[in-house]
């Protein structure tokens, strides 16, 4: 699919280091992922897609167009001190996601268990 879009509005914002980005996409609202609309905007502003994140993404009332709003950071470090963590998450496939987040889980699960271990070990 290939959406017509428009750029309504780009600025840097210096003491963020990011680049602000409005875009409005025709006919897209409903029928296009935050993923997808990621590719499309750094293939046509020809920029490494891992730095740009969607930040919202808002229908028009009574059309199909969508406004969305891109955040483009210089280096994935900047990116991940700036925004929160589940913005981060939300722009990751459902596979990624679901990896990241039982990793998560397990090394919370082994740290609790080796707390108890410790906790009952030091009792005698």
């Amino acid at each position: 699919m290939s959406f017509e879009l428009t750029i309504l509005n780009d600025k840097n914002n210096s003491l963020l280091g990011r680049r602000e980005v409005h875009i409005s996409f025709k006919e897209a609202a409903g029928k296009i992922s935050r993923i997808e609309l990621k590719e499309i905007v750094a293939k046509y502003l020809k920029m490494k897609n891992e730095y740009i994140v969607p930040i919202s993404l808002q229908p028009k009332k009574g059309k199909r167009d969508l406004k969305a709003v891109f955040h483009i950071y210089k280096d994935e470090a900047d990116a991940k001190n700036i925004i929160p963590r589940y913005r981060l998450l939300r722009i990751l496939t459902k596979e990624e996601r679901k990896k990241i987040l039982d990793e998560e889980k397990a090394i919370k699960l082994k740290a609790k268990q080796a707390a108890a271990a410790e906790k009952k070990g030091g009792k005698r």
